[in-house]
């Protein structure tokens, strides 16, 4: 009896996570505050929900960010480096630097 227990809540718990991460354009049938309602019915509104209200086949998500490149990619980074670069030859140039 404790398994069905585990797997109910398990599952109210995936739906409930689902269902949050789903842009509200795309869930199907109902509106999104109303799943939520519906979610919370024990075993049949989160099997409703991976049935009737998910995207179909769960795609249409909104996709992860896309990577960052390297830093070398970054414009604003290579001008932070080169101007310290620059600053670092401004000093080694300037001898009242080296009186301190």
């Amino acid at each position: 009896m404790l398994v069905v227990y585990a797997v109910g809540v398990v599952l109210l718990v995936y739906a409930l996570m689902d269902l949050a991460r789903t842009p509200g354009s795309q869930v199907r049938s109902m509106p999104k505050p109303v799943w939520f309602a519906v979610v919370l019915a024990p075993v049949l509104g989160p099997v409703l929900w991976l049935v009737a209200g998910r995207p179909a086949g769960g795609r249409g998500r909104t996709p992860p960010a896309a990577p960052r490149g390297g830093p070398d990619d970054d414009a604003d980074f290579l001008r932070e480096l080169r101007r310290d670069e620059d600053d670092r030859r401004r000093r080694a140039r300037d001898p009242r630097d080296d009186e301190s």
